[in-house]
């Protein structure tokens, strides 16, 4: 049962289309039309509906911008509505809009249920909902690598698994091997970083510096610089204070405040104002008498040493010559102490990290051995059940006698250093295993089997293509299957089996195909027509649903040229009525 079907699109101003809605079945969807009429306009739609490249080129000329709106019905709870909602879009009765805006200067805009979203988003939504193919496909089938991916989705867990622990160990090894390179061939110059943190920890050890040592002594050097007219000032203020023993003349603060408050508290006891004055000028006598004993203290205390002075400039140079190499100030020269000790471990421990790295490489590589015959193993057998699967199908799409198969094959290393051990041979491995893998076909008995890129004819290589998405459809199925001329090359009795594989096809799944064989499209269980109509320099597309005389009269067009030949009309007939028998 088919989850998601994209229901309608509408297409404007988007190559030679100039307005146009495409309304697709459930089912199979065959698009017809002559050739430059727009068919592939279809396909580039849908394309950029689900993120594809935006190509300002794609705009029709004389429009600002080519937009394409889709309607896709979702059920509630699968991936497609789930990703949806995750991106804040709103699905109003199992409906999806979805939208994509490409202005004729290359900007692009994307919507999903009502939201501007990247698109990301939409990227991520064609995994689960679209599966296109084409003759750039078809092309991409030849390579050997795209033949593994292939046959790794084909067989799910089975490879799945083991190629995830396999990527792991991979990716860490690839690691391991770089940092021992990194080691091993930087071994110099780690030593001489090494000896210079070494030359630079000893010079920090022999002074010794002690953390806001720097400050404090600039400080002492400038109190010592300036000791004498400190000291004078110090006594000048505490005579000022407290007066002078030797000059009884001299009036000192503490004298004057001590007469002031004599005099008030004579007649505090008359009025609480001046009684709080009288307190306050007693305040005042202790904090003169504090200062006047701190300034004493001062001047005993303080240390006019001329030794004591060059003492500290000797140390302070020897704090600036570390501040000059190593940091603005003490703290900084004592941060880098603590990194460079740090980092000197680090160095100093490179042979015991070259024995570490060595066996967790040597270790890691048997494990990719192990891990990569895993691979093999399950590929081998995987690759048996495809190669039946998809020769079952060319029987159905009239290839009766042809034969596919996979080769799974290693390379040998050119030295053991390069290479991983697989079963007893040191093979060249990469991050997907040890596996060259290539899809080959033998057309009929007695043929060798050779790769399909030489082996197959246009023709075979697109039955090839369309069965290995049938057997997809079985294991690993999408909502859409979209067909551009994948058909190409193909014709007579197996355009009508092409046609008839589809239509099975489309039972289980949304079905769309570009097709000019009338054989295909007589098998849909709707046939749109893509024509076109010049009118002056204005060149516009319509899309149409074919029902009926309309039908036969396109169908007759394809098979004949000629929408009215009576044989083309009863030959059209009688495709339709082959493919109402076979859905019946």
């Amino acid at each position: 049962m088919v989850v998601s079907v994209l229901e309608e699109m509408r297409i404007r101003s988007l190559g030679v289309i100039d307005d146009a809605v495409v309304e697709l079945s459930p089912g199979f969807t065959a698009v017809t039309g002559e050739t430059g009429a727009g068919k592939t306009m279809v396909v580039t739609s849908l394309g950029l509906l689900l993120g594809g490249r935006a190509d300002p080129a794609l705009v029709r000329i004389g429009a600002k911008a080519a937009v394409v709106e889709g309607r896709i019905t979702v059920k509630d709870g699968d991936t497609v509505a789930l990703r949806a909602e995750e991106a804040g879009a709103e699905i109003e009765d199992g409906a999806l809009l979805i939208s994509r805006t490409v202005s004729a200067e290359g900007r692009s805009r994307a919507h999903l249920g009502g939201r501007s979203v990247p698109v990301g988003v939409l990227a991520e939504l064609a995994d689960e909902l679209v599966a296109v193919h084409g003759q750039t496909d078809q092309q991409g089938l030849l390579k050997p690598a795209r033949q593994r991916q292939a046959l790794d989705r084909y067989a799910g867990d089975g490879v799945a698994v083991p190629h995830a622990k396999y990527a792991a160990a991979y990716r860490r090894l690839r690691a391991v091997v770089v940092e021992l390179d990194e080691i091993t061939t930087r071994a110099r110059e780690r030593a001489q970083e090494a000896d210079l943190l070494r030359f630079g920890l000893d010079e920090i050890a022999a002074v010794a510096p002690l953390p806001g040592e720097d400050a404090e002594l600039a400080a002492e050097a400038e109190r010592l610089g300036h000791a004498e007219a400190l000291s004078s000032a110090a006594a000048l203020a505490h005579t000022a204070l407290a007066g002078n023993p030797e000059d009884q003349e001299v009036v000192d603060a503490t004298t004057v405040v001590a007469a002031a408050g004599r005099s008030l508290d004579a007649v505090r006891s008359h009025d609480p104002a001046l009684a709080a004055l009288a307190d306050r000028i007693g305040e005042i006598s202790i904090l003169l008498a504090d200062v006047s004993a701190d300034l004493a203290g001062y001047a005993d205390q303080l240390d006019a040493d001329p030794l004591r002075l060059a003492s500290v400039e000797e140390r302070r140079a020897a704090l600036t010559a570390l501040t000059r190499k190593y940091g603005e100030d003490v703290g900084a020269v004592l941060a880098w102490a603590e990194e460079g000790a740090a980092r000197l471990t680090e160095l100093e421990g490179d042979d015991d990290r070259i024995g570490e790295l060595t066996d967790e490489r040597d270790a890691l590589r048997a494990e990719l051995s192990e891990l990569a015959q895993a691979l093999t193993d399950a590929r081998t057998e995987a690759a048996a059940r495809f190669a039946a699967d998809v020769t079952e199908e060319l029987a159905s799409l009239a290839m009766p006698h042809a034969r596919v198969s996979f080769a799974l094959r290693q390379t040998e290393a050119p030295d053991e250093a390069s290479g991983i051990d697989v079963g007893g041979r040191s093979v060249v491995y990469g991050p997907s295993g040890a596996d060259e893998v290539e899809l080959l076909l033998a057309p009929h008995p007695g043929a060798q089997p050779r790769p399909i890129a030489r082996g197959a004819s246009g023709g075979e290589l697109s039955r090839v293509m369309l069965a290995v998405e049938v057997v997809f459809a079985g294991s690993d199925p999408v909502p859409t299957y979209l067909f551009d001329e994948v058909d190409a090359g193909v014709g007579g009795k197996a355009a009508v089996e092409v046609g008839r594989r589809l239509a099975k096809l489309a039972r289980t799944a949304q079905v769309v195909v570009v097709t000019h064989l009338p054989q295909v499209a007589a098998f849909a269980d709707r046939q749109l027509l893509v024509e076109k109509t010049v009118d002056g320099s204005v060149t516009s597309s319509g899309v149409t649903v074919l029902e009926g005389e309309d039908r036969v009269r396109e169908l007759s067009r394809m098979l004949a040229g000629q929408e009215d030949s009576r044989t083309a009309r009863a030959h059209a007939e009688e495709l339709l009525a082959t493919a109402r028998a076979d859905d019946a």
